[in-house]
């Protein structure tokens, strides 16, 4: 059995448009899911971040039957064309000074393990943490990326006003189709055996 959780309610709405019903979803932020049901694999999908690190892998392995498998991915979109980057980035500059993600642990950019990861390695319940780089090139057009920039949280923090306008600002300086690097980070770990 799949279970899809969303907390917020027109995204659960859109997750139910594209799941077969087989799958079940339900309305919940990731800290109020209840660890009665074991699950084989407990995944995130660029999401991760936004959980509670106070007690995140505690209740990650609460989920996982032991043996589990946690698997999260993601990773940033970033425009292919320095050009453009430079635009957006002067464009954005009022409003925001990076829209990066920091790593929520502190992992420098430059080091070879990422997190999360660098969290799971550190954790007692979990064991044979891999991370693999799928490589993706994409296009899609300005407004579709105006869309992708509105799921980012340092956008979302923005209040409404500015976040229109910035997103204004940005709109004018994209061509008409952009081309992005879209590569996504992939990390795996087993659930220990031991409780």
């Amino acid at each position: 059995m799949v279970t899809a959780t969303e907390p917020d309610e027109s995204m659960l709405a859109e997750l139910r448009k594209h799941v077969p019903g087989t799958v079940a979803t339900m309305r919940a932020a990731f800290e109020d899911l209840r660890s009665g049901e074991r699950y084989g694999l407990v995944y995130a999908a660029a999401a991760l971040h936004w959980t509670n690190p106070e007690g995140r892998w505690s209740r990650i392995a609460a989920l996982l039957e032991p043996g589990g498998v946690f698997a999260s991915f993601g990773g940033p979109f970033r425009l292919a064309d320095p050009a453009v980057e430079e635009a957006v980035r002067t464009a954005r500059a009022p409003f925001l000074e990076s829209d990066e993600i920091p790593s929520p642990d502190g992992t420098p950019p430059e080091q070879e393990m990422q997190w999360p990861g660098t969290e799971l390695q550190r954790s007692p319940w979990f064991t044979d943490i891999r991370q693999s780089a799928i490589e993706r090139r994409l296009t899609m057009s300005a407004r579709d990326y105006i869309g992708y920039l509105s799921t980012i949280s340092a956008y979302l923090v923005l209040r409404a006003p500015e976040r229109e306008q910035v997103f204004s600002r940005i709109m004018r300086v994209l061509p008409d189709r952009v081309e992005m690097t879209a590569d996504l980070t992939v990390h795996l770990a087993r659930r220990r055996f031991e409780d």
